[in-house]
């Protein structure tokens, strides 16, 4: 098999089956084929639905389209229309030719398309050490430079973090479409925009070596590096297992040397280290961590204090949901899990191809986590605790959650959730009433609720009241068809970003006897903590441009709901009633920020 088959299928490059075709630079002659949002409009052959997205894979008799709002839909290209799946039909064989193509270059591990452009852009250079050592491999266009890696680098990870929440390094498809991307000429903003409380998700910059780097701020607004979340590099994993930086990687400055960025900020302005490009002392810095050189060039240092890296963005970026839009995503291969108290990271090492262990200590005795990576690229793990008891656990890339286990997950020191991801849709539009199902349905067949709710209008959007923009009041909602038996109801408000799945409303224990909850019913039921740890309602409040989909979903349950309040976040209500859930249902609908 070859290698860009291989990069295709995974981006894990460990022999990785490609068994399907997927839209890459190189072949797009027009915007639909090259996979931009603006796409085409797919009819189902029965005229049951138009759908408007664009191509992104073909597999096993489905296709993967993206929409407008980014989310993903898995439909059956038996259920298009002849001209559709003429079309997937074509695209497929020019993908497919493409790759024979390369393929006959021989092209190496890391193997991409690059640009036909004679003479390299001036940032080539300061990533041109790694390109060497096939780290990363860059191409660029006449608008931005692209870096391609698999997100793991050279050096010794995860060791010396205090503050761990279990995950660990595994590799990430940062190839193709979903490559990083750098402006070549970045674009002084009228409103520069500051990282402090901002752009909490994602990465803010990228590392000359192909790591990501994020805001110093974790995902909750506190300093990484002062919560010991850090290692000795800078680093750590996030809830994708994703490795990157919170801290200006300075190590790189003896690699490049002084007068190299280390990083790219994701505005397209470089990042030196902690001296000057000629070696002398950094002074006058402006509240970005950044100032303009003897020529006016602007452009950001790192530092030994906040913020570290680039406080903000002294260029044009745009902001989607939190953090820098457009950037590529994470591959979450399991579910994210809790923190585990008292723990530190005390080794990190590849112990054979494709197998790694990462080793804590929780007091004086000592845990380990060790995983194997499949060709087909599931992963096989095994938790050896502190204590000593040893169970394994496999998870698959298919399901995004656990595969079968051989054995219970560990209890003593930090639980692993058993709740999964939910898949892409497959129905086109929405409504005012649910159509589909989500968690527990896809372990156990149960009936489905139909839920409904009159703060959804026709068209499938919210009730500004009920939003950031309104008065924040919660949705009435309303359900029918629960099945005898059902002695509580339970539900939940939730949204699947990029990169983590985040709840608004959370709320257990609502008595058999009910059928629907009110408009701002607030003394019903139980209620549980959103993502802010706080038990309450919170408001959809979208910081990016376009529609986001929403989902709430009620769950008809056998017995009541034993949560201590610590726990009763979204992840451990799905948890606890996994066993105990007889119907549920799920009402779609969108929300777009009115500012």
């Amino acid at each position: 098999m070859g290698t860009w088959q291989r990069l295709l299928a995974f981006g894990l490059i460990w022999n990785v089956a490609c068994v399907s075709a997927y839209a890459h630079p190189g072949h797009a002659t027009d915007q639909e084929e090259s996979g931009s949002v603006s796409g085409r409009t797919w009819t189902d052959k029965a005229g049951a639905f138009h759908l408007h997205g664009s191509f992104v894979a073909v597999k096993a008799g489905k296709v993967q389209i993206r929409r407008q709002d980014d989310s993903l839909v898995t439909l059956e290209v038996d259920r298009l229309s002849p001209d559709d799946r003429a079309w997937i039909d074509a695209r497929a064989a020019r993908i497919a030719a493409g790759n024979r193509q390369l393929l006959k270059r021989e092209p190496s591990v890391n193997a991409v398309l690059v640009s036909t452009k004679a003479t390299p852009p001036a940032i080539a250079k300061a990533f041109s050490a790694f390109v060497k050592t096939k780290e990363i491999q860059t191409r660029w266009d006449d608008r931005f430079f692209y870096v391609e890696s698999r997100g793991i680098p050279a050096h010794p990870m995860m060791v010396g973090i205090r503050a761990w929440q279990q995950q660990v390094p595994i590799p990430q498809s940062y190839f193709g479409d979903n490559a990083w991307r750098i402006p070549l000429t970045p674009i002084p903003a009228k409103d520069p925009r500051t990282a402090n409380g901002e752009f909490l998700r994602g990465a803010i910059a990228l590392a000359v070596n192909g790591i990501p780097i994020f805001n110093p701020l974790n995902n909750r607004g506190d300093d990484a590096y002062l919560f010991g979340e850090l290692d000795e590099y800078g680093g750590h994993c996030g809830r994708a297992d994703d490795y990157h930086y919170h801290i200006a990687p300075v190590h790189l400055q003896k690699i490049v040397g002084p007068e190299t960025p280390i990083a790219y900020a994701l505005d397209g302005y470089p990042i030196f280290g902690v001296t000057e490009p000629d070696g002398s002392p950094v002074k006058g810095l402006d509240e970005f961590n950044g100032h303009e050189d003897a020529s006016v060039n602007y452009h950001y240092h790192a530092s030994k204090k906040y913020p570290y890296v680039n406080g903000g963005f002294h260029g044009e970026v745009t902001e989607r949901d939190g953090q820098v839009d457009p950037q590529p995503r994470a591959n979450p291969l399991r579910p994210a899990l809790p923190p585990l108290r008292g723990a530190k990271i005390v080794g990190c090492e590849a112990t054979k191809p494709n197998g790694y262990r990462v080793t804590y200590e929780v007091g004086n005795r000592q845990g380990s986590v060790a995983y194997m990576l499949a060709e087909d690229g599931s992963a096989r793990f095994e938790f050896v605790e502190p204590g000593g008891r040893t169970t394994t656990e496999t998870y698959s890339p298919r399901r995004r959650g656990p595969g079968r286990p051989e054995g219970p997950p560990p209890r003593d020191e930090g639980r692993l959730p058993r709740n999964k991801v939910r898949p892409p849709r497959e129905e086109g539009g929405l409504s005012r009433t649910s159509r589909s199902t989500s968690t527990i349905a896809e372990t156990r067949r149960v009936p489905t609720l139909e839920v409904s709710s009159s703060s959804v209008d026709d068209h499938g959007r919210i009730d500004v009241d009920c939003t950031c923009d309104g008065a924040g009041q919660t949705p009435d909602v309303s359900w029918k068809g629960a099945p005898a038996g059902a002695q509580f109801f339970a539900l939940s408000l939730w949204h699947t970003a990029p990169d983590q799945e985040k709840s608004y409303w959370l709320v257990y224990n609502i008595p058999g006897d009910l059928t629907s909850l009110s408009r701002d019913a607030r003394q019903v039921g139980k209620w549980g903590l959103n993502d802010k740890r706080r038990t309450d309602y919170d408001p959809m409040c979208s910081k990016g441009p376009g529609v986001k989909t929403y989902h709430l979903t009620v769950y008809a349950l056998a017995d009541p709901v034993m949560l201590d309040s610590r726990q009763a976040t979204r992840a451990g209500l799905l948890n606890a009633i996994k066993d105990i859930t007889l119907a549920e249902g799920t009402l779609d609908f969108t929300y777009e920020r009115s500012r």
